[in-house]
Parts: structure tokens; C-alpha cells; sequence
């Protein structure tokens, strides 16, 4: 296979100018075209980033392109996705990388038919500050993992999104819009989950929306927007999820992990980089030594300061694996199971008991300072 692959981007929203900006960062990859059901936002990006505007119908033929990137809707992602495999494009989706396993399981048979990859975001778990925190729990820095901690709270997101709502629907909420990031940490930290279960909830069954332009018109609530999970990993390990967007404020910290020998604090998996800290038995918390991962290096500023950002890696790693022929780290399979985790958190909470899992996956391989080296140019 070539050295380098040809990217097509479907979807020029918001989200676009992250994979245009950063793409460039990485070996293996030349994004060459884009589409958007929207012509003239594709014909905006093209001309922003120097690359081919196309319909979509051209893009999908163009033979230049090995990989289209799907940056769509949540609810367009599968018919999308779906459209790529069936043109003989590999495809690496936005999270979520469909809405109902089942969908999930139709792309895998079709890219298990056409000999094609499917991989999907987030690839935050790259970052150097996940990637520290995977070493120590690899290195035996707190024993066997045997319990643990997430939470991602606020008060929504109506607040600053100049559309929001899509995030109250069916397809959305706190689970299937910032719950990736958490479940896709756990799995590159623990493993594979075996079930879960959960209580869902919702504060109102309006939001008003106080962003512009909007600011005053009420919206629909029809998904939870808090849920309390638990969920139980293949290793035996035990971990509490919550997610909300009714909460104006907590002290929890993203990610607490506790084991036999210790306890380990990793930072919000939305980002690459921040600080990890443990303790031993001795109680005393301190931060981990730093170590020079180039994805935990800042690049970015931020209204909160330099930001480490490498979004695009892992469709980086996913163009290496497809020359290389290795595991792709942001992999179908790892993805299926995450939509399997969050979709069985939602059924739990509607249906009132633990639900076993159907889907498995490996733990991805670590991405230590020399592999994440040689992903970019």
C-alpha cells in the first residue's frame, strides 16, 4: 500500500477545521477533497484549506482518495458510513460511531466483505497525559485495578452551542456525546467491559436556550440527561460512571482508579494532555514525573491556557496500521464495544436491570514516546 493515503472529508462544520488544521501534523495522510450536503460550506472549506470541493456522490468515486473522513450528524453517521464502505473507501467516523449496535454490526460485515477499515474518534486516550497513566497502571503502579470513578457534569449545553438541540434527542445526551471519551480511556486503562447497569433521569423536559442567536426559544427534552452507571469490566474491576447535564457545579475529580497498591488521578479524557497523579498506600497523592509524549506537548491556546491537541491521530495511527498491516488503535471493534457500553447504559436505565454485553475487544496497544514520535512528520 502507498506511504501516504488520500482523505476526503465528509461534513464542513465546526469540527471540519480541526482535521483540516491538524492533519497536516501527521505522516500518512493528505486530506485532498471535502463534501457537505451544503455545497457552499464544502466550497468555504476548499478554498480556506486548499483542497477540491466535491458533491458527495464525486467524492465518493473520486479514486484519489483511500479514506473519507465522516464529520456529519450523529444520526447520519451510520448512512454515511455505510455509503463509504459500499464505494470501497476505507471510512473514519466521528463519535458516535453509530447509534444502535446493530448499525454497528452491518458496517462490520460490510467492511469484513469489502476488505475495508472502520475507525473512529476519540482518540484522546493517545494524549501523553492517557498515555502515562496507561504505562503506570501497566508498570504495576497501583496494583490490580479493582474499582473507580468518572464524572462528567454540567448544566448543558444550551448555554454556549448556537444549536443545541440535537444533544436533548434520542441519539444524543451526556452518554452518547462526552460518554466516548470516557468509555474509550476505560478500555485503553482497564479492557473490555463485561456489563452495566443504570438509573436515567431528566431535570426538565424543556431546555431554553440562552446562547445567540437563539437566546429564549425553548427546546424539547426527549433522552436523560443524568445517568448513574455502573459498570463491570471482563478484569473484575468495578467502575462508576456519572453523566449529566443538570449539575452547576461538583468538586469530582474525571478519572479515579483504585487499586491493591494504590490510587491512580487521570485527567478529563475530552484532552490530551493535563496531570496525572497517584498515591501508594502511604495516602500521599503527587503528581506523576513528566515525560516528553508528543501528544501531551501544548500546541494550542486556550481560553484556559496552551493545550496540548492532536486531534487526527488516530486516523493517523489508522492510515500506519493500514500500510504497516497492524491494529489500529482507534479500531472498529473497540469502537462497537464502546456504542455496546453506552446504548446498554440507556437500555439499563429504561429497562431497570443489568444488561450483559455481546461485544468484546482487546485492550489497544500502548502508545508510547517512540510510537507516537513516528506517527508525525
Amino acid at each position: 500500500m502507498a506511504k501516504e493515503l488520500g482523505v476526503g472529508i465528509i461534513g464542513c462544520g465546526n469540527i471540519s477545521t480541526t482535521y483540516f488544521s491538524l492533519s497536516p501534523l501527521f505522516k500518512g495522510l493528505k486530506v485532498l477533497a471535502c463534501a457537505d450536503i451544503n455545497m457552499n460550506a464544502a466550497e468555504i472549506r476548499a478554498e480556506e484549506y486548499g483542497v477540491r470541493a466535491q458533491t458527495i456522490d464525486d467524492l465518493l468515486a473520486n479514486d484519489d482518495l483511500d479514506v473519507i473522513v465522516n464529520l456529519t450528524i450523529p444520526d447520519a453517521h451510520f448512512a454515511v458510513s455505510k455509503r463509504i464502505l459500499e464505494a470501497g473507501k476505507h471510512v473514519y467516523s466521528e463519535k458516535p460511531l453509530v447509534l444502535t449496535l446493530e448499525e454497528g454490526e452491518t458496517l462490520r460485515r460490510l467492511a469484513k466483505e469489502k476488505n475495508l477499515a472502520v475507525g473512529c474518534a476519540p482518540d484522546t486516550f493517545l494524549g501523553g497525559a492517557h498515555q502515562l497513566a496507561r504505562k503506570f497502571i501497566d508498570d504495576g503502579g497501583i496494583g490490580r485495578i479493582t474499582s473507580g470513578t468518572c464524572h462528567v457534569m454540567s448544566p448543558g449545553m444550551e448555554m454556549w452551542h448556537p444549536n443545541p438541540d440535537f444533544f436533548f434527542l434520542p441519539g444524543a445526551g451526556p452518554v452518547l456525546d462526552l460518554g466516548p471519551y470516557y468509555v474509550a480511556d476505560l478500555i485503553n486503562l482497564i479492557g473490555p467491559v463485561k456489563r452495566v447497569g443504570a438509573m436515567t433521569s431528566m431535570a426538565s423536559e424543556t431546555r431554553t436556550i440562552t446562547s445567540q442567536p437563539r437566546h429564549g426559544e425553548i427546546i424539547p427534552v426527549k433522552t436523560p440527561t443524568t445517568i448513574q452507571a455502573l459498570l463491570e469490566f471482563v478484569s473484575g474491576a468495578t467502575i462508576t460512571l456519572t453523566a449529566s447535564w443538570d449539575v452547576w457545579s461538583h468538586r469530582h475529580g474525571s478519572i479515579e482508579l483504585y487499586g491493591t497498591e494504590g490510587s491512580l488521578y487521570v485527567p478529563d479524557p475530552n484532552f490530551f494532555g493535563g496531570t496525572v497523579e497517584a498515591s501508594g498506600r502511604d495516602k500521599d497523592i503527587r503528581a506523576l514525573d513528566a515525560w516528553e509524549h508528543p501528544f501531551g506537548i501544548a500546541n494550542q491556546e486556550s481560553p484556559q491556557g496552551p493545550r496540548a491537541n492532536y486531534r487526527t491521530a488516530g486516523l493517523a495511527d489508522m492510515a500506519a496500521a493500514l500500510i504497516d498491516g497492524r491494529d489500529a488503535r482507534c479500531s472498529l471493534d473497540r469502537t462497537l464495544h464502546g456504542v455496546d457500553v453506552m446504548t446498554s447504559i440507556l437500555r439499563s436505565g429504561e429497562e431497570n436491570r443489568f444488561i450483559d454485553l455481546t461485544t468484546t475487544c482487546s485492550q489497544p496497544a500502548a502508545l508510547g514516546i517512540e510510537e507516537a514520535q513516528a506517527l508525525l512528520k
